[in-house]
């Protein structure tokens, strides 16, 4: 069997959604559009089972998907779905004194990661989670 293609382009699509959330959230780098993404991913991440998990993770992009199970805690207890303001707030607890989050990170996560996924897949997954898990990812 050959190279799966995302396989193959991981990078340049990588690059491509990065350049896409920095611009999303008007953020000066993709260095601080990185840890607003990674404290997102992180946040959604401590609110699902691993199984869940695991499926949303199926349907991200390769370099995404690695980013999103990295560094996971698998025993950490699970946490509740909160307010909006309180999810963000929690996103831009990571690396505090790095961390350029904007008000909206989820938000503009969200709005970026549905321009670079497949969107039937992504929906048919997110049909299969929790409405507070659908919600998370409406920008």
């Amino acid at each position: 069997m050959p190279m799966p293609m995302e396989y193959r382009q991981a990078s340049r699509e990588f690059d491509r959604f990065m350049e896409d959330l920095r611009d999303t959230s008007m953020l000066a780098t993709t260095h601080q559009a990185y840890t607003m993404l990674q404290g997102v991913l992180q946040v959604f991440r401590r609110r699902l089972t691993v199984q869940q998990a695991l499926r949303f993770a199926d349907v991200l992009p390769p370099v995404l998907r690695a980013i999103f199970v990295s560094d996971w805690n698998v025993d950490e207890p699970l946490r509740t779905f909160a307010s909006a303001a309180e999810l963000n707030r929690e996103a831009r607890e990571l690396r505090p004194d790095h961390n350029f989050s904007t008000e909206t990170a989820i938000a503009d996560v969200a709005s970026a990661l549905r321009r670079h996924v497949d969107a039937a897949a992504f929906e048919r997954m997110l049909g299969q989670l929790p409405p507070a898990a659908r919600s998370f990812w409406t920008p």
